[in-house]
């Protein structure tokens, strides 16, 4: 199981960087606007740079903004050409009949593409059967309509292995850090977490209580010690 982190943020995104746990980075549109970048080539740049800086050879996934899949097959061909350069680009195709011929067009150049919003176990399979590298299931979004995510992850998992498949399935739409623990449990090969549950996936207060036990001890000796120290030098 790896970890993504789910970020158009730079700072955000070396913030993880810096602590090395990040197997990869995915992006979407609405994360793009919410950076507040001016220019978006310049910002997918932004982001090769810091993944760079930090030595980290890991997928980078960016999504075309355009619904025509006429254009997605243009706008794909474009980050290709302007940020290709990064050897762990992935482009992200949304799932869709005519979708598909996009995914299935890439796929048989050797680009890697993540498919993304995928709600089902069908659009998953029909993605990954088209070449996708990565499909990418929507779990908080499977939950508001009702189905059990847990379920279609693990189906999903299961016609992968079944059919010997390279698709990895990458869990998204993480809402709580419940989900985390629940999708790795599932078999998602991927969680791609937006970075503020991090953290909390570090915190325990049975861990902050447990060293603060161990300093307060480590205190009371260090000073008992410093003390027998000086009688002794009187």
């Amino acid at each position: 199981m790896k970890l993504f982190v789910d970020t158009a943020d730079v700072k955000e995104l070396e913030t993880c960087l810096e602590r090395g746990f990040a197997s990869g980075v995915t992006t979407n549109p609405m994360l793009i606007a919410r950076s507040n970048c001016v220019d978006f080539g310049e910002h997918i740049r932004s982001m090769i740079d810091a993944l760079i800086k930090h030595d980290a050879k890991i997928p980078l996934s960016v999504e075309v903004n355009t619904t025509d899949p006429a254009k997605m097959a243009d706008q794909a061909e474009q980050f290709v050409n302007e940020f290709g350069d990064y050897p762990y680009l992935n482009i992200k195709i949304p799932i869709g009949w005519n979708e598909l011929k996009v995914i299935a067009q890439l796929a048989r150049r050797n680009v890697p593409v993540n498919c993304t919003c995928c709600m089902s176990y069908n659009q998953a399979v029909m993605a990954a059967s088209a070449g996708a590298k990565y499909v990418s299931l929507f779990w908080g979004r499977i939950r508001d309509i009702g189905y059990d995510a847990g379920s279609v992850v693990r189906s999903t998992r299961e016609s992968l292995d079944r059919r010997g498949l390279d698709s990895e399935i990458i869990v998204g739409s993480i809402r709580h850090l419940v989900d985390v623990n629940e999708a790795i449990q599932a078999g998602a090969h991927i969680i791609t977490v937006p970075p503020k549950f991090f953290p909390q996936m570090c915190g325990h207060p049975k861990t902050d209580e447990a060293v603060g036990q161990f300093m307060t001890e480590f205190r009371a000796w260090e000073q008992a010690v410093q003390a027998n120290q000086l009688k002794r030098a009187a």
